[in-house]
C-alpha cells in the first residue's frame, strides 16, 4: 500500500457520518477530513458548545447534536433523532481515568468506550447503510474480558487495566458485528482502526502525575490528530477494506506513520468470548 493520505479520500457528496466526539483531537480531524470531501457530518458530542465551534469551523456540512456515550438515555435519544446515516464512526473515548461510575453504573472506561458505543451501533444499525468503523487501541493487548466483573465492583480498580479491557471490547465488537453482519447477508461492513500514539487531549485526563509526564512526552512520542486520524478516515472510506479489517499505522510499532491493515491479538479473535461477551452488552444496554 502507497502513503495513502486524506488526499486519497473518495468523494464523499451524498454521504452522511456520524462521527462521535467530534468537538476535538481525532474526531475532529475525522469529521473535518470527511466534510473537506464532501460528506455531511453529524458532531455527536457531549460538549455542544465545542462541537458548535468545530462546526462553525467545518461550514455548513457539519452539524452538532448531543450525545453522551456515558448515559443510555441520552444513546437513545440521540439514535431517535438521526434520520439517516451511512457510515457511523465510533471514536469517542477516555482513557485511564479514576474510577467513576456513568448514569447506568457502568465503570467509566467500558460504559463510554464499549457500552456506549454498543448501544448506539444497534440503535442506528437499521439505518446504517454502508460501515461502521470503531476506534480501539494498540492497549487492547493488556486488556482482559471479566464477564464476570465487568464493571470492576469485586477487583481492585486498575485504571489502565480497565483502559485495556475497553479497547478489547471494542475489537470485540466489530468482529463480532461483522460476523453478525455476514450471516444477515448484509452489505453493510464492521471495522476497526486504532490511530496510534496521537498527540490529543485524551491523555490529560488521568487526572495524576501521568498528565504530566504524557504532557512532556507527546511533543516528541507522539504523531499529530490529522495523522491519528488517519486509519479511522481509511476504514470509512477506502474501497479496498475487508469485511472486519482493522487499520492502524505502518511503521514504529504501530505507534505512527500511514493506515495499513494491522493485526490483533488472540483474546480479540475469541469467538466465543465475542458471543458471550455481545450478550451481556445486550443485558447492560437492554437492547436485543
Amino acid at each position: 500500500m502507497t502513503a495513502w493520505t486524506t488526499r486519497d479520500i473518495p468523494d464523499q457528496h451524498g454521504r452522511t457520518v456520524v462521527v462521535t466526539g467530534a468537538n476535538s483531537g481525532l474526531g475532529e480531524q475525522t469529521a473535518r477530513a470527511l466534510a473537506g470531501a464532501g460528506a455531511d457530518v453529524i458532531l455527536a458530542c457531549r460538549d455542544v458548545k465545542k462541537g458548535e465551534v468545530v462546526a462553525a469551523a467545518i461550514g455548513s456540512r457539519a452539524q452538532v447534536k448531543r450525545l453522551d456515550l456515558a448515559d443510555l438515555a441520552s444513546v437513545r435519544e440521540f439514535a431517535a433523532g438521526v434520520e439517516k446515516v451511512d457510515v457511523l464512526i465510533n471514536n469517542a473515548g477516555v482513557m485511564a481515568v479514576p474510577l467513576r461510575r456513568t448514569a447506568d453504573g457502568f465503570e467509566m472506561q467500558i460504559g463510554t468506550n464499549h457500552l456506549g458505543h454498543f448501544a448506539l451501533t444497534n440503535l442506528l444499525l437499521d439505518r446504517i447503510t454502508e460501515r461502521v468503523v470503531t476506534v480501539s487501541s494498540s492497549a487492547h493487548k493488556i486488556g482482559q474480558i471479566h464477564l464476570d466483573d465487568l464493571n470492576w465492583e469485586h477487583r481492585r480498580y486498575q485504571r489502565w487495566l480497565a483502559y485495556g479491557q475497553s479497547k478489547l471490547a471494542n475489537l470485540l465488537f466489530a468482529y463480532e458485528l461483522q460476523r453478525r453482519l455476514t450471516a444477515q447477508v448484509s452489505s453493510v461492513l464492521s471495522l476497526a482502526a486504532h490511530p496510534g500514539y496521537a498527540r490529543t487531549n485524551l491523555q490529560s485526563h488521568t487526572e495524576s502525575f501521568q498528565d504530566l509526564v504524557m504532557k512532556i512526552g507527546n511533543p516528541f512520542l507522539g504523531q499529530s490528530a490529522e495523522m491519528g486520524a488517519l486509519p479511522s478516515l481509511y476504514a470509512a472510506t477506502s474501497p479496498d477494506v475487508v469485511p472486519g479489517g482493522y487499520y492502524g499505522p505502518d511503521t514504529l510499532f504501530e505507534t505512527r506513520g500511514h493506515p495499513h491493515r494491522v493485526r490483533s491479538n488472540a483474546r480479540s479473535h475469541d469467538e466465543t468470548v465475542a458471543r458471550q461477551f455481545w450478550e451481556l452488552s445486550e443485558q447492560l444496554c437492554s437492547l436485543t
